[in-house]
């Protein structure tokens, strides 16, 4: 069978690309997929998320199982937590800035996106693909800039005026880092996150992002 892995973080620089390709047998375990991925993760202590939950060795892979590869998160002691959700419920900025306080980090940096001179917004994504993209997007962030933990959540449905649609937070152990690695993801997340915005019944105009950066 063919299957996909989805590549972050060092493990995708290595390779060059978001995903590599594999050619496994009927029944293969998760430690078969690992083992044929040594010349690309080669001593590192990586694991194996399978549709979205990190598996064991000895989980049976099936032909449409969605695979990533997960390497070891740098930060420090203890590792970074990232976290990234799109919901219909309304977004609560202090629990985000909650999840990404950390001992090592000297600053944390919330940022929210909320709806101004309109009643309200409608907002639409396509959830699995656009979670999926929003933590690919703070995981490179918070590579980049050394972030200790960064988080992203984005809502769907109405958002009424004066409520967030979007809150970011990192943080790091100076704020510059901090405040390039909340800017970094914000941006990032505008451009090339599938989530869409309804005002006043018009799709508001946007660009297509590229096929590298999906």
């Amino acid at each position: 069978m063919r299957v996909q892995i989805r590549l972050f973080a060092a493990l995708r620089d290595r390779a060059g690309a978001d995903e590599v390709t594999l050619e496994l047998a009927d029944g293969a375990l998760v430690s078969d997929a690992l083992a044929e991925l040594r010349w690309l993760t080669g001593e590192a202590s990586v694991v194996m998320a399978v549709n979205r939950e990190y598996a064991t060795a000895d989980l049976t892979l099936q032909p449409d199982d969605e695979l990533a590869l997960i390497p070891p998160v740098s930060g420090g002691a203890g590792g970074r937590s990232l976290h990234a959700r799109v919901s219909a419920q309304p977004l609560d900025p202090n629990a985000l800035t909650a999840r990404v306080t950390d001992p090592r980090a000297g600053a944390v940096v919330t940022f929210l996106g909320v709806t101004r001179e309109v009643p309200a917004l409608e907002y639409e994504a396509y959830v699995e693909m656009a979670e999926r993209k929003l933590l690919a997007i703070v995981a490179a962030a918070a590579e980049r800039h050394g972030l200790c933990s960064a988080a992203a959540e984005h809502r769907i449905g109405t958002v009424h005026l004066s409520e967030p649609s979007v809150v970011i937070a990192a943080s790091a152990p100076h704020r510059e880092a901090a405040f390039a690695g909340a800017r970094e993801i914000i941006d990032t997340l505008k451009a090339e996150a599938p989530i869409w915005k309804r005002e006043a019944g018009e799709w508001a105009a946007g660009t297509s992002p590229s096929a590298e950066t999906m």
